[in-house]
């Protein structure tokens, strides 16, 4: 089961232009910083970094999803030879080939599912044919037509399955199974069985390791594609296995290594949220990152990021920092602080700029100089008020010289 799952499922689906990424230092990705997780199992070493991939933000896969799940309800077994447009619009079209155990033997959500698969090429070329392919449904570890159309299949059903490259390997292709870019597909699929996914609480540590590592691993190949909500998507149920209670006692050294898959499920999920321009769901993944370690430098780097994107500066240069304390010479650190630097400077200077205006820009008080009629005006006050004085004396003098003669 999970060898050929594995080799499905996570599939390397990397464009052969890129590089891969260098392991001279923690942030020398040369690009942005957005790059993929060391691991110890080597399956994201030969992945090129984060931000080296592009694609456009693919908003609307929760739209597609939520019409898929709308057509999902029970519904009479479909006539042989009839085609069932999944979602409308033409491009996911399901065709019966052999009756399955009626409406009510469909799989839910959740379940793991296993199935029969052959894939070929608009033009006959086989890609792949597999037996016993396993997978959750609904958890997009496989790509879309297949998750989509599994839900609408019963026991034992065998379908045709015609997927436009929008819900196959889209415009990048793949290199295992071989997909050229833009490659419509036609599928032969097999329902043979579904079961309840296992209970979290009672697998072993080292099964959630596992299998949480899968989750996050089909996340990265999600990023890859530029399919960042579907990489949130993954990254998010790895979380739920880390995080999930267990009755099972574990040792200090797995409880590490269950930790290492959270942090990096949490660091990775944080670059796809940015993507996303989810800046406060991207600071609480950093955040969530440093409350188990403090010195993650990816995740300083990540939170003063976002921090510059929301216009605080003056924290993001302090994050940034102390990134760059932990690792002096990290070159895309610099970079990043020098930048901010001067975008703060430049904020301040026009901040300063418009208090100025809104104060009146006021005149310095030592370039200031009297008027001159005021001087003058204060002087013949003065006079005038000394000459009434001096009249008002004499008058009473001679009041007093005339009293006396008389």
């Amino acid at each position: 089961m999970e060898d050929k799952d594995n080799t499905f499922v996570n599939g390397n689906n990397q464009n052969p232009s890129e590089k891969k990424p260098g392991r001279t230092s923690l942030l020398d990705s040369g690009e942005d910083f957005e790059m993929l997780e060391d691991v110890d199992d080597g399956v994201d070493d030969d992945l090129p970094p984060l931000e080296d991939v592009g694609g456009k933000k693919k908003q609307s896969s929760q739209e597609e999803i939520a019409k898929a799940e709308a057509v999902t309800d029970p519904s009479p077994s479909l006539p042989r030879e009839e085609w069932l447009d999944v979602l409308g619009n033409g491009q996911l079209r399901k065709k019966v080939l052999e009756v399955g155990s009626g409406p009510d033997s469909r799989p839910q959500r959740g379940q793991t599912v296993t199935i029969n698969l052959k894939t070929t090429l608009t033009d006959g070329t086989t890609v792949e044919e597999e037996s016993n392919i396993s997978f959750t449904l609904g958890d997009g570890d496989v790509i879309q037509a297949l998750d989509l159309t599994v839900q609408l299949m019963e026991m034992g059903e065998k379908a045709l399955v015609e997927a436009g490259a929008k819900y196959a390997y889209g415009a990048l292709g793949s290199s295992t199974p071989a997909v050229p870019p833009d490659a419509d597909l036609i599928m032969e699929v097999q329902l043979l069985s579904a079961a309840d996914g296992p209970d979290l609480e009672l697998l072993s540590p080292s099964e959630r390791i596992s299998l949480a590592s899968k989750k996050r691993e089909r996340g990265n190949v999600h990023y890859q594609r530029g399919d960042y909500a579907f990489a949130v998507n993954s990254y998010g149920i790895a979380l739920q296995i880390t995080e999930a209670s267990s009755r099972v006692d574990i040792s200090p050294q797995e409880e590490e290594e269950l930790l290492d898959v959270k942090v990096k499920c949490l660091n990775n999920m944080a670059a796809a949220q940015l993507k996303l321009d989810h800046y406060e769901a991207a600071l609480r993944s950093c955040v969530s990152v440093l409350a188990h370690q403090p010195d993650n430098i990816k995740a300083l780097f990540r939170q003063g990021k976002v921090l510059a994107l929301q216009g605080e500066y003056a924290d993001a240069i302090r994050i940034l920092k102390r990134a760059l304390k932990l690792e002096p010479s990290n070159k895309t650190i610099h970079a990043e602080l020098s930048k901010l630097v001067k975008k703060h400077s430049e904020q301040k200077g026009a901040e300063q700029a418009m208090y100025k205006k809104m104060l009146g820009n006021p005149p310095d008080i030592n370039t200031i100089q009297k008027p001159q009629y005021r001087k003058s005006s204060w002087g013949l006050s003065w006079k005038w008020l000394f000459g009434a004085t001096a009249v008002a004396i004499g008058g009473v003098a001679l009041s007093v010289v005339i009293a006396a003669r008389n």
